[in-house]
């Protein structure tokens, strides 16, 4: 019997996630200087930040290379941003030596290509729900929202409503059924 994605939020220590189609919609403007410019959810923000102080690592993996992606994400808390990254499996092992961690861990979204391999070696394998369905096919869990639209803050709030550790306005616990 396959074991349902939920089983697998237990286990999870720590959140891997991808930029472009992930915490962006994928979508770049183009500035005349050439800049390209992106635009994240401040939702996914806070969701981040709640892992964070929660104890939970997060780790970004992606092949752009835009400082401003890495000063957003530095200024929320996450440490482990590696960009410009053309082998993120190389990056993942890396991770994953580095800090004794076993891949029913970690919790890895991606949407495209690139991220198929990740998804297939990690404890929990998510997407967006726009990602290719090339990505779609091999992700324990689909997410109903898209990349840039809080599809980051969907996986981080189950994972911590599940392992009791996600918290509401005035410091009550939420507990999911």
């Amino acid at each position: 019997m396959a074991t349902s994605y939920k089983e697998l939020l237990h286990e999870i220590t720590t959140f891997i996630f991808d930029v472009d189609g992930v915490l962006t919609d994928g979508r770049m403007l183009i500035s005349e200087s050439g800049e390209l410019l992106r635009t994240m959810n401040a939702k996914d923000g806070y969701a981040i930040k709640t892992a964070l102080n929660q104890g939970f690592k997060v780790c970004i993996i992606t092949g752009g290379r835009n400082q401003g992606v890495k000063t957003r994400l530095n200024g929320l808390g996450v440490k482990d941003v590696f960009l410009d990254a053309h082998d993120k499996m190389e990056i993942l092992h890396e991770y994953v030596t580095k800090h004794d961690l076993k891949p029913s861990q970690l919790l890895y979204m991606g949407d495209d290509m690139p991220d198929v391999e990740a998804i297939e070696f990690v404890g929990l394998g998510t997407c967006p729900q726009d990602a290719i369905a090339e990505v779609k096919a091999v992700s324990d869990y689909i997410s109903h929202k898209n990349g840039g639209d809080c599809c980051v803050r969907d996986v981080i709030e189950q994972v911590l409503k599940v392992q009791g550790k996600w918290h509401v306005a005035g410091g009550k616990n939420t507990q999911s059924s």
